[in-house]
C-alpha cells in the first residue's frame, strides 16, 4: 500500500512531466492542492490558474478563487464562460457535466496553446474514479490530465496534505456547480440558479458551512450535516421566511442529511456506467 509521501512524490514525477501546465482552478479543495503542488514542482513562471466565471459558479466562490490564487502566488487568469448557452446543457440530461466540462476545455485548451502551456489539468481524484463523472469523459476525449487522479490521491488525502503544507482550504467544505442542485431532466435557467445561489448564500451566513439547497420546481430541500439539523430547526422560521422571499413555495428538510451528489441516487447502473471511467 502506497503512503502518501510516496503518492506526493509520484505526483510530482508526473507533474515534472508535463513541463509547463494550465490549472482549471476552481478554489475548491481539490484544484488549490493541485494548484500548490504545480507551484512547487515546476515553479511560478510554469503554471497558469484560469478560473471559469459563469452562471452557474456562485460569486462567492469566485472571490474565494482570486484570493487563494493571490495567496499562493500563482499567475492567474478569470474567464467568462456560459454553460446554458451550450446545446443541450440546460436540458439537464444525465451526462450534464460532459457538456460543461468539454465547454471549459475548448477554452482551456486554446489559451494553453497560445501561451505556450504544454498541458490542461483539472483537479479529478482517485474517488471519482468508478462514479457518475460525465466530466471525466470529456477530459479523456480532449487529452486533458488529471494527476491527482493518476497518482492515486483521495480526498481524505488531499486534506491531509492541504493542512500540513498549510492550505487554509483543507477543511473547506466540498464544492459542486449550482446545477447540480436541480434534478436531471428538469430544466436548467439563470433564474433558478439565481435561486439556489441567494438561498444558499443565506445559509452561508447564518453559519452552515457545509450545506446544498435542492431546488426541486419550487419547493426548496435543504441537505446540512446530520450533526446540524438541530441548528436548522432552530431557525426554521427565518429560513422559511427568507427562502419564501427569494421565491419558493415550499421549505423542506433532508432528514437524511447532507450527501454529495444526493441526485445521482436516482440514476440507474446503467446510466452510471455509461458515463464512468474506470482505472
Amino acid at each position: 500500500m502506497q503512503t502518501i509521501e510516496h503518492k506526493y512524490a509520484q505526483l510530482g514525477e508526473i507533474l515534472n512531466s508535463m513541463g509547463k501546465v494550465v490549472v482549471a482552478f476552481s478554489g475548491g479543495v481539490d484544484s488549490t492542492f493541485l494548484l500548490k503542488a504545480a507551484l512547487e514542482f515546476l515553479g511560478k513562471d510554469r503554471v497558469l490558474a484560469i478560473t471559469a466565471d459563469s452562471e452557474t459558479y456562485p460569486e462567492r466562490e469566485k472571490h474565494e478563487a482570486i484570493q487563494l490564487a493571490k495567496e499562493l502566488g500563482a499567475h492567474h487568469r478569470v474567464i467568462h464562460t456560459s454553460e446554458l448557452a451550450i446545446p443541450g446543457y440546460a436540458e439537464n440530461p444525465t451526462n450534464r457535466c460532459y457538456f460543461c466540462k468539454n465547454s471549459l476545455f475548448d477554452h482551456l485548451k486554446p489559451i494553453a496553446k497560445d501561451s505556450g502551456y504544454d498541458h490542461v489539468i483539472f483537479g479529478a481524484i482517485a474517488d471519482d474514479l468508478g462514479d457518475h463523472r460525465p466530466g471525466l469523459v470529456a477530459a479523456h476525449e480532449q487529452g486533458v490530465r488529471a494527476p491527482l487522479m493518476e497518482a492515486g490521491i483521495k480526498k481524505s488525502e488531499i486534506r491531509h496534505m492541504s493542512r500540513q503544507l498549510g492550505l487554509r482550504t483543507w477543511d473547506k467544505p466540498s464544492f459542486a456547480c449550482l446545477s447540480s442542485r436541480i434534478p436531471y431532466g428538469e430544466a436548467i435557467t439563470a433564474y433558478k440558479l439565481s435561486m439556489i445561489d441567494q438561498a444558499e448564500d443565506f445559509l452561508i451566513q447564518l453559519g452552515f458551512r457545509q450545506v446544498r439547497v435542492r431546488q426541486h420546481d419550487q419547493l426548496a430541500r435543504i441537505e446540512v450535516p446530520p450533526a446540524d439539523l438541530p441548528e436548522i430547526v432552530a431557525v426554521a422560521e427565518t429560513i422559511h421566511a427568507k427562502l419564501k422571499e427569494i421565491g419558493y413555495s415550499y421549505v423542506t428538510m433532508d432528514l437524511q442529511g447532507y450527501r454529495s451528489g444526493s441526485l445521482n441516487e436516482v440514476l440507474t447502473p446503467e446510466q452510471r456506467n455509461a458515463s464512468a471511467i474506470r482505472s
